[in-house]
């Protein structure tokens, strides 16, 4: 991954939990760095959301710590005395305002941050050298098997901006953001209510297009950093030279990142695009792709390699969304099963089956209603998905 200049990452051990590992990311941002986020819409969201749900309204970022292990959420005031004072030292550490300050918390719900070891960490984590991408994203990680990285560039005036990404998540995945810590770092400079506009356009057919589970954390948060350190003029709206070519590349990162999540999902052994077409609007056509991609049978039915597609039927027929049985058309891996209602004649379900034992899975659901359409990413749900969520907490 490519240097993005005004961002420089450490990290650190705290100790959140019994392991040999880091679990503290701080990293600086140049000052004028502009930030966007998209949080969690969950009810019960952690110290951490609601801070920085807050603090984006600034529009400026110097600081982002990352704690993992330990979600902090529904801890009520003493959750909020550990933010409190990672605000505090950190801004004092920089000399900034808190409101500049970004913090995020994964892990374990219902056990307060320890102020002591977040103290601790912070510390050793402001004398460390600084790490590479990898480290970082290593260090985010929870159940995840794997560091989750991404980069992609773009031409803006002449010159060619970077984008980088980390991000963490393997469970409790659903759209309205899933239960993922997800962070973008670019060079570009970019005021900070069209990196908002922007933001929410990648996540639209992203991270809100992904589900593992069906779950939505308390503690989703995506954000974006923008350090301008790159010398073409500030973007502020779509006509902007550039805007374009950015919002592409920003398009792509997410769609990667959002990817790469999916890919790890917990106990997760297939890659599965749901492609809905033919329904009477696009909202539709994402409602009935959901369905089938968080649907308990199809799932399993996926994981076992059966070529069950009653299944698909059964999802479309319970997202209460328009439909007509007799119009309906399925296919696997671009073999159409099913028309109009009906298994097509002289089905031969042995290409079907080969396509299943692959590890990216291709479902193609036709409503034939209207010209709607959508695509939906999730995981197959195996044995593995029970045992890594019966044994989190030991």
């Amino acid at each position: 991954m490519p240097d993005i200049q005004g961002v420089t990452r450490h990290i650190a051990k705290a100790s959140y939990k019994d392991w040999d590992r880091c679990d503290l990311t701080y990293i600086e941002l140049v000052a004028g760095t502009s930030v966007a986020g998209v949080l969690t819409k969950s009810k019960c969201p952690s110290t951490e959301v609601e801070w920085c749900r807050k603090a984006l309204v600034g529009g400026k970022a110097r600081a982002l710590i990352v704690n993992a292990g330990n979600a902090n959420a529904f801890t009520g005031a003493r959750g909020m005395e550990a933010v409190e004072r990672i605000l505090s030292l950190t801004s004092a550490h920089i000399g900034c305002d808190k409101s500049e300050v970004f913090v995020s918390s994964t892990g374990v719900i219902g056990e307060p941050l320890p102020k002591d070891k977040a103290e601790a960490g912070l510390q050793r984590a402001f004398s460390a050298q600084s790490c590479d991408w990898e480290a970082a994203a290593a260090t985010i990680m929870t159940t995840d098997t794997f560091p989750k990285m991404a980069s992609t560039s773009a031409m803006m005036d002449g010159e060619i901006v970077h984008l980088n990404g980390i991000i963490k998540g393997s469970g409790m995945i659903a759209p309205d953001m899933a239960t993922m810590l997800g962070y973008i770092f670019t060079d570009a400079a970019i005021a900070p209510r069209f990196l908002q506009e922007m933001l929410n356009e990648a996540t639209a057919k992203s991270f809100n297009s992904i589900t593992v589970d069906s779950d939505t954390s308390t503690s989703d948060t995506v954000l974006a950093f923008a350090t301008g350190q790159k010398t073409q003029s500030m973007l502020r709206s779509c006509d902007d030279p550039g805007a374009d070519a950015f919002q592409a590349a920003l398009n792509d990162l997410c769609l990667q990142m959002a990817h790469l999540v999916v890919r790890d999902g917990e106990g997760a052994s297939k890659f599965i695009t749901v492609n809905v077409t033919g329904a009477e609007t696009e909202a539709s056509a994402k409602t009935i792709a959901l369905a089938i991609a968080n649907s308990p049978l199809v799932k399993t039915a996926i994981a076992g390699e059966d070529a069950n597609w009653g299944r698909v039927v059964m999802a479309v027929g319970k997202a209460g969304e328009p439909a007509d049985r007799d119009k309906l058309s399925i296919a696997f891996g671009g073999i159409i099963v099913a028309q109009n209602g009906v298994v097509v004649p002289n089905y031969d379900e042995d290409p079907v089956a080969t396509h299943l034992k692959s590890d990216a899975i291709d479902i193609i659901v036709d409503i034939g209603l209207a010209h709607g359409a959508a695509t939906v990413w999730t995981c197959d749900l195996t044995h593995g998905y029970i045992s890594i969520n019966a044994d989190y907490r030991s």
